[in-house]
């Protein structure tokens, strides 16, 4: 859009004094914020309208994409960003002698995610709108977020992460478009005109209201809608203070502990709200603009992202056999044409299962379906697959309902996230349901949006790369190529460098106003930021950092290095809990050691998320990628951190591979097993065996319960025994030898600026293939079958 510096500050003047009846320089940072909010949202209101009737004139079909996480970050800064009028806004903040700098930072993160799943997410729905894509964002408006993290004598500990409380002005309420969502109860099944109908009796209704934030396209005009539904008392009549409890609870925290029956009955509640919502919404506006529902598949893609929303299967099939009254076998066609389905995870454990009892109980219509869909799907595949296959494909086995199961018989398309991680679902996971639906089954490896990651938050790499390639970049990521060319240009390695240590600088500062701890810039700043997790072995970075420590004490020089952590650990995930514990004691060993002064620091950031992303990845020197070779799906923070300029430390895992191919073998230090390497070595692992013969893995293992590292008394000894006790279920023993081989090669690199500087442009030359905008492009060709109006 077009808009002058001058015209913005009449604007701005004018909201301001519209909100808060005072003048803008009367306003706190706070206040500045959510009138400058305002100004924008109503910059992008006339293409947001523009938009969606653009989309209903047309005819142009919709992507729904179902999610119980969505992690967008602030929004100011990108909104402005892709409006194209961010430069225009920062000259008219100057010209009114307001910083812009605590106006950005007085936006706080939506507290809708937690990880890489909601991350990927918000990068689809960027990327959708800035290709032209119609498509829409469907999940929870959680009252607060997963938590906020703090550090209390190093422990973890969970506050309510208020994010609501200042009001969200991104967000519109639309209560003209809420949705009643039925739980419990009975549903009956009646003769009527020759089929059966439901009639529900003793239902616990609840109102779902949509609340939209607009979704802007990077200079593309398109404006898509990111839909999150809240849950409110039914207004027809009073409710008990109970009941409006149980309503309201259903959308106020996001994953809910499901550690007892009435956690798990809220999880299931929230998972079926959303997705009943959704659905209903979906067809309502169908029906407005096409009318005729056996054409749904022609025109609504639904995205399950991950098992969460894989009810959706059976919620569509309800609607059309209910509301719709279609016959089953039509019905079934349309579900499953209209429905796809992303796997996230390659642990047996994280597919999702639900009693089939608490189904009954609590979605009684539902589990009826639940169970014909299990019947027909037995009796069509049993006589050409077998019962043996069939049985552990089937969504109910044991008096369980398995949901990932349930997605990929309902759905179309079924995609992993990275090529291994693709391929070890049909090997493995998913291999029975590959061998009834091959065809189905497809690798879409993820992607980031190098908008927020470079354009925002790298912004002394953005204007090296602009002086040094031109713009196009910005737009055709794959532009970024041109860079290899001045892999021999001592000059550009040298500006390479420079641009670095800026966001290194930043990054010191934020470390020095957190933690008071004092890093050196020049130091490697070394940078593992992820979900605190066993198979992310963060154990096995705090074991290289004592490996160091150890090494300072007998008196070995190394280049001095600085460890970065970022994690956030479930609330009731104990392990997890005591490996941060380790951390922050592993720290304060460290970081109060003078013999550790200048050449080792440990600095773990409390409260990780995009926010804090946008200073630690740009800063990063390592990217420490070191899961269990076979058990990351893909990962987003190598692909983040690659397209900043970060060699990755890395095991052959999830998207690694292709980070690797595409940067070249040089551009990544990789060590560890294989995938193939440790499912061969498990049957006959000894992690005590590693232990005893390796005197320096002794030594460290030791640490953690002789008092070398002081109060870790019971975390020490849990963690020893997960390594010993319980055979070190994710091997870091068994790749530590070589984790610390690889870190020894990062050293030596270390020692050549210029070296380490080239292996960094072909990262960052790399990066654009894994842009999302390329992502969902293959998505919409391959899966969604939509085409965007804008390629890139």
């Amino acid at each position: 859009m077009v808009i002058t510096t001058a015209q913005f500050i009449k604007d701005y003047r004018t909201e301001a004094l519209r909100w808060f009846a005072d003048d803008l320089e009367n306003l706190s940072a706070l206040q500045q914020y959510q009138a400058l909010a305002l100004v924008v949202k109503g910059y992008a209101a006339q293409n947001w309208a523009k938009s969606k009737a653009h989309a209903d004139a047309t005819q142009q079909k919709q992507v729904y994409y179902f999610s119980i996480e969505f992690m967008p970050g602030r929004l100011l800064a990108s909104n402005l960003l892709n409006l194209g009028i961010k430069d225009v806004v920062d000259a008219g903040l100057a010209k009114l002698g307001i910083e812009s700098g605590p106006v950005y930072a007085a936006e706080r993160d939506p507290g809708l995610g937690n990880g890489g799943l909601g991350r990927l997410a918000s990068a689809f729905l960027d990327a959708m709108a800035s290709t032209g894509m119609a498509g829409n964002g469907n999940g929870i408006r959680y009252r607060y977020g997963l938590f906020e993290q703090r550090f209390v004598d190093g422990y973890q500990v969970e506050v309510p992460d208020d994010w609501l409380r200042d009001g969200y002005p991104w967000e519109t309420r639309k209560e003209n478009r809420a949705v009643i969502v039925k739980f419990g109860g009975q549903a009956e099944l009646v003769p009527d005109q020759g089929r059966l109908a439901v009639v529900y009796h003793d239902t616990d209704d609840v109102l779902a209201v949509p609340y939209d934030t607009a979704m802007i396209g990077y200079h593309t005009g398109t404006v898509n809608t990111m839909r999150l539904w809240s849950a409110e008392p039914t207004p027809e009549r009073a409710h008990s203070l109970a009941e409006t409890a149980r309503a309201n609870a259903i959308t106020e925290f996001l994953y809910p502990d499901d550690s007892d029956t009435s956690g798990r009955e809220l999880r299931l509640r929230q998972e079926y709200f959303f997705v009943s919502a959704g659905l209903q919404s979906i067809i309502t506006h169908f029906k407005r603009t096409h009318g005729d529902i056996r054409l749904l598949p022609d025109f609504v893609a639904v995205h399950i992202n991950d098992t969460h929303p894989a009810m959706a299967v059976l919620e569509l099939m309800r609607l059309l056999l209910d509301e719709e009254r279609l016959a089953w076998e039509q019905a079934w066609q349309i579900t499953v044409a209209t429905m796809s389905y992303t796997n996230h995870t390659l642990m047996a454990e994280a597919l999702e299962t639900w009693p089939l009892g608490l189904f009954q109980d609590l979605l009684p219509r539902l589990a009826q379906l639940a169970v014909e869909v299990d019947r027909r799907f037995r009796a069509r595949y049993t006589a050409r697959y077998g019962s043996v296959t069939v049985d552990r494909a089937a969504p109910i086995q044991n008096g369980q309902l398995h949901m990932a199961n349930l997605a990929v018989i309902g759905s179309h398309a079924v995609n992993g996230v990275a090529k291994i991680h693709s391929e070890l679902l049909k090997t493995s996971v998913l291999a029975d349901l590959y061998q009834i639906f091959p065809s189905r089954f497809s690798n879409k490896t993820n992607g980031i949006t190098p908008r927020r990651w470079v354009q925002l938050g790298d912004v002394p790499l953005a204007t090296l790369l602009d002086d040094t390639i031109g713009a196009t970049w910005r737009r055709s990521p794959q532009a970024l190529l041109a860079l290899n060319k001045y892999s021999q240009d001592p000059d550009f390695l040298r500006r390479l460098t420079a641009a670095k240590r800026v966001n290194k600088v930043r990054l010191a500062g934020i470390i020095k106003d957190t933690l008071n701890l004092t890093v050196s810039p020049d130091a490697m700043f070394d940078v593992q930021v992820k979900r605190l997790h066993a198979y992310k072995r963060q154990l096995l970075h705090v074991f290289g950092i004592l490996e160091h420590y150890l090494a300072i004490k007998n008196g070995e020089k190394r280049p001095p290095r600085v460890h970065i952590f970022g994690a956030k650990a479930a609330p009731s995930y104990r392990y997890a809990k005591a490996v941060i514990r380790l951390i922050n004691a592993v720290a304060a060993l460290v970081n109060e050691d003078p013999d550790c002064q200048d050449q080792l620091a440990v600095a773990f950031l409390p409260n990780y998320g995009v926010s804090l992303a946008e200073a630690i990845i740009p800063a990063a020197d390592v990217s420490e990628q070191i899961s269990l070779a076979g058990t990351e799906a893909s990962g987003t923070s190598n692909m983040k951190l690659m397209a900043t300029g970060a060699l990755t430390l890395a095991t052959l895992d999830g998207a690694n591979i292709e980070i690797r191919d595409a940067a070249g073998k040089d551009a990544m230090v990789v060590f560890g097993l294989t995938e193939q390497e440790a499912t061969a070595m498990r049957p006959e692992y000894s992690a005590r065996e590693r232990y005893e013969q390796d005197p320096v893995l002794h030594r460290i293992v030791d640490m953690l319960t002789d008092g070398s590292i002081p109060n870790i008394e019971s975390e020490g000894k849990e963690i020893r025994a997960e390594l010993l006790d319980y055979n070190d279920t994710y091997f870091v023993l068994a790749d530590f030898a070589d984790y610390l081989a690889a870190n020894r090669r990062l050293d030596a690199l270390w020692a050549h600026p210029e070296e380490w500087a080239r292996l960094a442009l072909a990262n960052i030359a790399a990066s654009g293939k894994f842009s999302a905008d390329l992502t969902v492009q293959r998505y919409g060709r391959e899966i969604w079958r939509v085409l965007p109006e804008h390629p890139v």
